[in-house]
């Protein structure tokens, strides 16, 4: 909960600055804090071989941990940015945002680490986003033709498709700020008793981030042949 309290408070001074335009390009810019690291979280490619090895050598199960420890940090930001009378509503919906989005992004992309693909690739970039659509979401749009293709095979095609960056991450913000601010309505009833709306942004925050997790570890399939395991630990 420490390291969820402190990521929470510490994005409050930056979402005061992105509260006026949460575009793609700032989901890009928390994509490049995810994989580098961001204050007390360390980047997704050394949390990724910590939990590797502190797992045995075990893809699986260091995947399974990295999904269990990232549900409890979105769960304890989720608590702390839904907590009313902590900061303003303005600036309470981008700092959930910029918190899920970061804690999201870490998870799936120290996943795709640990499945053997590279972090630097603009492909396998933009497969770490696609991933924080869900299942569900990613279904949608490929039957829409938004997107014209799942995680995996965007992660693993012939060429980087430049079109695809701001598509994808207008599309992962998008369906971020709807989520979050879906919930406000929700939470902002609760605001006479503040645990209540902190709780149910800690279980949907938490929730999402679990779903999120099951779904790379299904999608994002291993590039090398794992050390121990076979991938499906967590599905």
């Amino acid at each position: 909960m420490g390291v969820g309290k402190r990521l929470a408070k510490g994005l409050a001074p930056m979402a005061t600055r992105i509260a006026p335009s949460l575009t793609a390009g700032f989901l890009r810019d928390v994509l490049k804090l995810a994989i580098a690291g961001f204050g007390p979280l360390p980047g997704a490619e050394a949390a990724a071989q910590a939990r590797l090895e502190s797992s045995g050598n075990d893809v699986d199960k260091a995947i399974h941990d990295l999904i269990e420890s990232h549900v409890r940090l979105a769960g304890a930001q989720g608590f702390v940015t839904n907590l009313g009378g902590l900061i303003t509503m303005a600036v309470a919906v981008p700092a959930n945002v910029s918190g899920v989005a970061l804690l999201q992004c870490h998870l799936v992309a120290a996943i795709a680490h640990l499945r053997g693909y590279d972090l630097q690739d603009p492909r396998v970039r933009n497969a770490v986003l696609a991933c924080l659509l869900g299942e569900d979401g990613l279904k949608l749009l490929l039957k829409s033709g938004t997107l014209p293709s799942t995680p995996m095979s965007i992660a693993t095609a012939p060429a980087h498709d430049p079109g695809l960056d701001q598509l994808i991450a207008s599309e992962v913000t998008a369906a971020l700020i709807a989520r979050v601010s879906g919930r406000k309505v929700v939470t902002s009833a609760a605001r006479r008793t503040p645990v209540l709306g902190g709780g149910i942004g800690a279980v949907s925050d938490g929730f999402a981030t679990y779903r999120v997790g099951r779904y790379a570890d299904r999608e994002l399939l291993p590039r090398t042949t794992p050390r121990v395991g076979t991938g499906a630990g967590t599905r």
